[in-house]
């Protein structure tokens, strides 16, 4: 019997993948299409996701050998410019990256593990008992395992078939176009913006708002450039197209965007969409099957929460379904997955709702922005908002575990990113004297003299306890790796 199968091979999927190899778990992914998908989706990396990947030694992939995620310093709320230089801690990171290569990524680590992929493989039908799911498969004998995941995304059949609600809002007073575009270099100045003429220069990576709608330029590195728009009160109606683009963007400025078709290699990207949804499934686990990204969660795509929120559900699950499998999970871990992250969607949907509403056109709309304007010189509300898009917020409830960094996010130390690689639970110990008793063949312990406390972590990198004696430790052992 396999151990976990895995609907979708998404980055959520694929994440989820590797996380239960390096746990020693069994997986098996199904995904429906026989090919990747090239088309472009998720443009890059926000939040602590990227940190994650870090801590798993993915990051460098994506850049280059050696190389370290350094917070950014500006980012976007809501149409507003986010300055996040001058924060004393800031917890905002970001990568530019096209989502097809963080899933060729994570793809290929998933094969270095040993994790078996099955294109073409539809999941139909699931029954389950105390024991197994047993996966019906298109035209295919159906599959066994202990457990199943859906990670199919928004439209989940897994969800659907396991007879999970999906309630939420969907919103249909809007309509949206992004296309690749080509532009005269001579129209982008020094810091990446464009010029329009009749209207002025439109910062990068920034959403641009109006009274006639929402703008957005984003010259990608390594790629044609790319431009959207959002408008509200148009008909849904008519085919996407080029020249609807540049119309779109024509009514949002009030004057003519200087661009045309792209000329570069690769997918081109051409979409339009009416409106949006807001939902959160009613719940993350129906006995055997769990729910993991999309398939739990969708939301407005503004600030690019989607992928840090998904790649952290499968850090979050793995471990938990790892124990499960070896027989190693105390009574009610698996019900931790939801206790944890749904919390985490709801504050999602919270803030791009939000910022959904303060670029909508109206002068109500505009009298909020002046106000709230005012309120981001303060940097006490950048530093909330830099936290609240990074996910740096979060906190865990631990039970009855003690102490400021309990269920927070692990702090750096010196050798964490190269001591986390592995997934497993560590005990960072200041003294070298902290034993951890009949849990050392699950717990790594290291000595880190830098420390003014020691700290339990858990594989996904959140703190289980902390503590200068070993008072509480076997308790917090106990309750998160099982009966020793």
């Amino acid at each position: 019997m396999i151990d976990v199968v895995i609907a979708g091979a998404g980055p959520n999927g694929l994440m989820l993948a590797c996380e239960l190899a390096l746990a020693g778990a069994r997986p098996l992914v199904l995904e429906r299409l026989p090919e990747p998908v090239d088309e472009q989706r998720a443009n890059g990396l926000v939040g602590q996701v990227i940190p994650m990947l870090d801590r798993r030694g993915l990051y460098e992939r994506l850049t280059e050998p050696g190389a370290v995620p350094e917070p950014s310093p500006a980012f976007v709320f809501g149409a507003f410019p986010l300055d996040l230089h001058d924060l004393p801690a800031n917890s905002l990171h970001t990568l530019l990256m096209p989502q097809r290569f963080i899933e060729a990524m994570l793809a290929d680590r998933a094969a270095e593990l040993g994790v078996e992929v099955r294109r073409g493989h539809e999941v139909i039908g699931l029954t389950q008992d105390e024991r197994s799911v047993r996966i019906g498969i298109r035209d295919r004998e159906p599959v066994e395992a202990a457990f199943l995941v859906g990670a199919d995304g928004g439209h989940s059949a897994v969800r659907k078939l396991a007879g999970i609600g999906f309630p939420g809002v969907t919103t249909d007073d809007s309509v949206s176009y992004t296309g690749h575009v080509s532009v005269d270099p001579e129209l982008i100045d020094a810091d990446g913006g464009l010029t329009v003429p009749g209207f002025g220069v439109v910062p990068p990576f920034q959403h641009l708002r109006t009274e006639r709608g929402l703008f957005t330029w984003a010259p990608f590195p390594d790629d044609d450039p790319k431009i959207s728009t959002v408008e509200w009160g148009r008909p849904a109606e008519g085919e996407a197209s080029f020249e609807e683009l540049r119309a779109g963007a024509r009514r949002v400025l009030g004057a003519d965007v200087p661009v045309a078709p792209p000329t570069g290699t690769g997918p081109r990207l051409l979409r339009r969409l009416f409106g949006g949804n807001t939902r959160i499934a009613e719940r993350y686990r129906a006995g055997r099957v769990f729910l993991l990204g999309d398939a739990a969660h969708v939301h407005s795509a503004i600030g690019g929460p989607g992928l840090n929120m998904g790649l952290q559900d499968a850090v979050n699950l793995g471990w938990k379904l790892a124990a499960a499998v070896r027989g190693q999970a105390p009574e009610g871990l698996l019900d931790t997955y939801e206790s944890e992250r749904a919390p985490v969607a709801r504050r999602v949907a919270m803030h791009t709702q939000a910022q959904s509403l303060l670029t909508r056109p109206g002068a109500d709309v505009t009298a909020l922005r002046e106000l709230f304007g005012e309120l981001l010189a303060e940097p006490a509300t950048r530093q909330h908002l830099a936290d609240l898009l990074s996910g740096a917020d979060i906190r865990y409830d631990m039970g009855p575990a003690t102490g400021p960094l309990v269920g927070r996010w692990a702090p750096d130390v010196p050798g964490l990113r190269e001591l986390t690689r592995t997934a497993r639970p560590l005990l960072l110990d200041p003294t070298g004297a902290l034993d951890a008793g009949p849990w050392a063949a699950r717990v790594d312990t290291v000595t880190v003299p830098e420390l003014d406390t020691a700290l339990l972590l858990r594989p996904d990198c959140y703190v289980a306890w902390q503590g200068t004696t070993d008072e509480g430790l076997h308790a917090a052992l106990g309750a998160w790796f099982g009966t020793a």
